[in-house]
């Protein structure tokens, strides 16, 4: 029976580590008491969250314990990693309502309660901390030719770093520090571009209390063309059924490219590698199979196993022509949306539906022939549709090959 640290190795999952005969005896024999860092930027957790979830439950599922860390303080601050620009601050209440969003979501995937997962947020240490005694306490461990070598200063150093950011690696390293103290917690799991603030979390602990900890990163969840998975051109992939619809969250995972199909199998479902070692010889036709098993198996684990039977449904209709469209996206349009005449253009219809930014992005999507109304091609930029076509059932827009969506009426 393979253990969990070789599974994690074999689904690809673990990218660096700092010693990993210790940190493969603690996972494997259920001793990890592990934190991943969130931070709390929106109110719904997105796909680019998804690897770190679902590493949260396998991790559970094989008896070790898991922190939530909401980053409540830090979020005050703002990560530089990855980021050319300032993020911007927020308040306590939005940073709370945002912890709670997290949490629901998070019940998904683990348990939370006693001697099972935690949900901890860092504003409430480090919002308590005096800055003499901070600087006193850890200030010396920390070299600043060190950090200004890590990669996530580096980028920022061309444009300016301020000293607000600048402070962000020793704020996350001082959490781990304070809860290696006060919760036991052993090691820390980040994405593969936290790995210099991770360090700084088990050199400090080392240096003041001179003790083990360790620190694990995630693979980034990349495309072939190396770009970060679960952004669209309408924005982030998020796991609330508000802001993604659960037929939007199956359709994002059906349509990815024929090279990912089978590395996403890999990374994020649970299926036994003995059945996905078996697709792995998979091409052509088979390959539309891996992906509506991929789409149905995410959409089961966010949404469960009834919107995943209706977002499959759905799909299987539309692109075998017919079509039940019950479940698609939809867009409600009223009659101040029709000119006097109770018409509407095709634009307009394209940007109230959220299929296009602007006007010119459906201009240039309707002139190369990628817009079609109620089965119809639309070529003409001027095409204008009445208050009758999005009567009853609505009037099916497509977009592009695979994205589609409703406009109704509503009286």
């Amino acid at each position: 029976m393979m253990q969990i640290y070789e599974e994690l190795k074999a689904r690809g999952l673990i990218a660096q580590v700092t010693d990993e005969e210790e940190i493969r005896e603690l996972v494997n024999n259920g001793k990890a008491v592990f934190y991943i860092g969130f931070d709390p930027t929106a109110d719904s957790l997105h796909v680019g969250h998804f690897m770190a979830l679902c590493l949260m439950k396998r991790l559970q599922m094989a008896g070790n314990r898991p922190i939530a860390l909401i980053g409540g303080g830090t979020g005050m601050i703002g990560d530089p990693s990855g980021r050319t620009d300032m993020r911007k601050m927020m308040t306590v209440e939005t940073i709370q309502h945002n912890c709670d969003c997290f949490k629901k979501q998070m019940e998904r995937f683990i348990e939370f309660g006693e001697g099972k997962a935690m949900m901890l947020n860092n504003a409430d240490w480090l919002l308590k901390l005096n800055y003499v005694d901070l600087l006193r306490e850890v200030g010396a461990c920390f070299s600043v030719n060190n950090m200004l070598r890590a990669e996530c200063y580096k980028q920022r150093m061309e444009k300016g770093l301020s000293f607000l950011e600048f402070n962000y690696m020793i704020m996350q390293s001082y959490d781990f520090y304070h809860m290696f103290q006060t919760v036991g917690c052993n090691m820390q799991f980040g994405g593969d571009d936290q790995w210099s603030n991770m360090l700084g979390g088990t050199e400090l602990i080392r240096r003041k209390l001179g003790k083990d900890a360790y620190a694990m990163t995630i693979t980034l969840l990349l495309n072939s063309e190396g770009k970060k998975m679960g952004k669209t051109a309408s924005g982030a992939v998020w796991l609330d059924p508000n802001k993604t619809s659960p037929f939007e969250f199956y359709q994002y995972w059906r349509n990815v490219g024929d090279a990912d199909v089978l590395k996403c199998i890999r990374m994020l479902t649970f299926l036994p590698l003995e059945q996905i070692d078996e697709m792995d010889g998979w091409e052509g036709a088979q390959l539309n199979t891996a992906k509506e098993i991929l789409a149905y198996e995410l959409t089961k684990l966010v949404h469960g196993e009834e919107e995943a039977e209706k977002a499959q449904t759905a799909a299987r209709a539309l692109f075998g022509g017919g079509g039940d469209s019950a479940d698609m996206p939809c867009t409600k349009l009223c009659r101040e949306d029709f000119t006097a005449e109770g018409e509407i253009d095709i634009l307009t219809l394209l940007v109230k539906c959220g299929l296009c930014a602007s006007k010119g992005e459906a201009r240039r999507l309707v002139q190369q022939g990628g817009v079609s109304v109620c089965g119809q091609k639309v070529g003409d930029i001027e095409a204008k549709f009445s208050c009758k076509d999005c009567c009853g059932e609505g009037a099916v827009i497509k977009k592009g090959k695979k994205v589609y969506h409703k406009a109704i009426l509503s009286e």
